[in-house]
């Protein structure tokens, strides 16, 4: 079928997880979600789970979590991205459709950090921008895998 003929609704359905997951970083992007806001709420959860955390180690815990957040908040916008592309352009290949997806995500992610660098508590980081890239990444490799292994032998679509 050809992008012309499909209606409101067919890109509604396809699209409508990538604007939710640009409208999460955007509010996610503010002075409330900087280090020092996350700090107490993520420690309060740290402790209820695996205990108290003495305080030297504290930061490197708080670092931990948050990165691992990049990783896998872009993991999963990699996997929006994926998916509208998938549906948007069903002739490409799955390498092609990952690349637009992770462009996708790269261009959200320097938006973002582009962003953070106006505001007085966050800062931007290159390195960011990096680690957000490697989470999409990663999930198209894993949806690729997993997809390739559960595909029946005479199933197999170009890759």
């Amino acid at each position: 079928m050809s992008n012309s003929g499909r209606g409101a609704r067919f890109w509604i359905g396809t699209w409508w997880p990538v604007v939710l997951c640009a409208a999460a970083v955007a509010a996610s992007s503010s002075t409330w979600m900087g280090s020092d806001h996350t700090s107490a709420p993520l420690r309060w959860l740290w402790q209820l789970v695996f205990g108290a955390a003495p305080d030297a180690r504290w930061d490197v815990i708080h670092t931990c979590i948050r990165k691992t957040g990049h990783f896998t908040g872009y993991g999963l916008i990699g996997l929006a991205w994926l998916r509208a592309w998938r549906l948007t352009l069903p002739q490409l290949s799955y390498l092609n459709d990952a690349l637009l997806a992770v462009l996708g995500a790269a261009l959200l992610a320097s938006c973002d950090e582009f962003h953070q660098t106006f505001l007085p508590n966050r800062t931007g980081s290159p390195w960011d921008v990096l680690l957000d890239c490697c989470g999409a990444l990663t999930m198209c490799m894993v949806v690729r895998i997993f997809t390739a292994a559960l595909r029946p032998a005479g199933l197999k679509r170009a890759a």
